[in-house]
């Protein structure tokens, strides 16, 4: 039976822009080329999680303005089922560089996703921080299991039942019942209540865009443990998702699927 998973999030266009490298401060840099790509930490997992075969609900927010067909043109192609209201707002929009060797820098304009809230779910639910505390109150006041992303990192308004924090976003967020930490090259680890359960390393590829890594090791993760995989597989699965993303340009366009998942595995 698929998992089924609500995703609570943010819906963006990204406009992303390939650059030789970053540029230093002050620096103008020419020659790049620029790309319209749907979006969002909650759009992306949302994309991964259906991908990866759960069955998966988005709840977000977008604007009036042309940019929302846009955004939520990734989720519509993988079949999500769309509560997605639209507002008094502009759809959020993400500004990303991406150089030659996979490095990014992403900027994040809130826009509607700033108004996400007076929502309803049950069973299954993931959230991330691109959206306000008062929807993470209310996704855990509704869910019985609640995942959290924890990026961009902030305190977390509430306890969640899995946290998913990469090193950095774990200093600020504190200790948590159950915490995915990731570890970009050296993989990810599981933490209970700040002890080691279980830990992965990703397959080796080459790095071409880093932008929806995390959304796919977070949205693998959530869809193995919901299909009740061991913490130790889930882990191992939720690292080859994240290679297997940071080895293609885009957000959503590099999400893989769960074949690919079992065929890096595999190899």
């Amino acid at each position: 039976m698929r998992p089924e998973l609500t995703v609570v999030g943010s819906v963006n266009l990204d406009l992303v822009t390939k650059v030789a490298r970053l540029p230093r401060p002050g620096e103008t840099l020419s020659g790049a080329t620029l790309e319209r790509i749907p979006g969002g930490k909650g759009a992306n997992q949302a994309v991964a999680a259906t991908r990866l075969g759960a069955d998966v609900r988005m709840v977000g927010c977008v604007g009036s303005d042309p940019d929302a067909a846009d955004a939520l043109a990734g989720l519509r192609e993988a079949g999500v089922m769309l509560d997605v209201k639209e507002v008094d707002a502009p759809t959020g929009v993400a500004l990303i560089l991406v150089a030659d060797d996979g490095e990014n820098v992403i900027v994040v304009v809130p826009g509607a996703n700033a108004l996400v809230g007076s929502f309803s779910v049950e069973g299954n639910v993931l959230c991330q921080l691109e959206i306000p505390d008062d929807a993470v109150h209310e996704a855990r006041a509704q869910s019985t299991w609640l995942c959290i992303n924890a990026a961009p990192a902030r305190p977390l308004a509430v306890e969640a039942d899995l946290v998913v924090a990469n090193r950095y976003e774990a200093e600020v967020i504190g200790e948590q019942r159950l915490l995915a930490m990731t570890l970009g090259e050296e993989g990810a680890a599981l933490l209970e209540h700040g002890v080691e359960i279980a830990r992965a390393k990703p397959p080796r590829v080459k790095a071409v865009d880093g932008t929806a890594a995390g959304d796919a090791f977070t949205a693998c993760l959530v869809v193995s443990l919901l299909e009740g995989r061991e913490p130790e597989e889930a882990l191992r699965r939720a690292c080859a998702a994240g290679a297997i993303a940071a080895s293609r340009f885009g957000a959503q366009p590099s999400l893989p699927a769960a074949a690919e998942v079992d065929e890096i595995l595999r190899a």
